[in-house]
């Protein structure tokens, strides 16, 4: 099996890139909104790190950006819980598709959690920055110093794009991107 990491900016269109490979796709965002709802010790582990911010079940979104928004070690200790649960769900997700050619981990941290193995392929996603905060901007639940403190626990973008095999200039038109995902599994298949 060949896993594909998808690396890149917050907005760059890493999701939409994932999916444009028709492969399986972990993706870590959908996951961790699930444990939200879902997984109620989840809730009861944030309940006792963030006693303060975190009141009801299934989990309030906006409680979790108001408790990273008051205390910068607050979004480590959210780190900390969720990313155990979507290791776990990685894992599961790379059993039940172990007979597939090629998987594609759509995971934010990525890199920074140290997921990607030696034999993996990233691709960087790289989109300009402008159209990047234009697109953002646009998201129901935009906000600039939530999104500057993920900014910060983020691995600087030169170093991902170094790291990666490939690169895809995503100008968010499908036909583009649909033409770097067919080259690159020509190259990969």
């Amino acid at each position: 099996m060949i896993k594909i990491g998808i690396v890149g900016d917050i907005g760059s269109g890493k999701s939409y890139v994932a999916k444009m490979f028709g492969y399986p796709v972990f993706n870590a965002d959908y996951e961790v909104s699930k444990l939200y709802k879902k997984d109620k010790k989840i809730f009861k582990k944030l309940k006792i790190k963030l006693p303060k911010h975190i009141h009801s079940f299934p989990v309030n979104k906006n409680e979790i950006c108001k408790a990273i928004l008051e205390n910068k070690t607050n979004l480590k200790k959210i780190v900390d819980i969720v990313h155990l649960a979507i290791r776990k769900k990685m894992k599961l997700f790379l059993k039940k598709n172990i007979n597939k050619k090629i998987v594609i981990l759509d995971i934010p941290l990525l890199m920074e959690n140290k997921i990607n193995k030696r034999g993996d392929i990233l691709i960087f996603i790289q989109s300009k920055k402008t159209e990047v905060l234009k697109r953002l901007k646009k998201r129901q639940n935009f906000n600039l110093k939530l999104f500057n403190r993920f900014k910060k626990i983020q691995l600087p973008l030169e170093y991902k794009k170094r790291k990666s095999t490939y690169i895809i200039k995503n100008n968010f038109t499908k036909n583009s991107v649909k033409v770097c995902v067919k080259n690159i599994l020509k190259k990969i298949l």
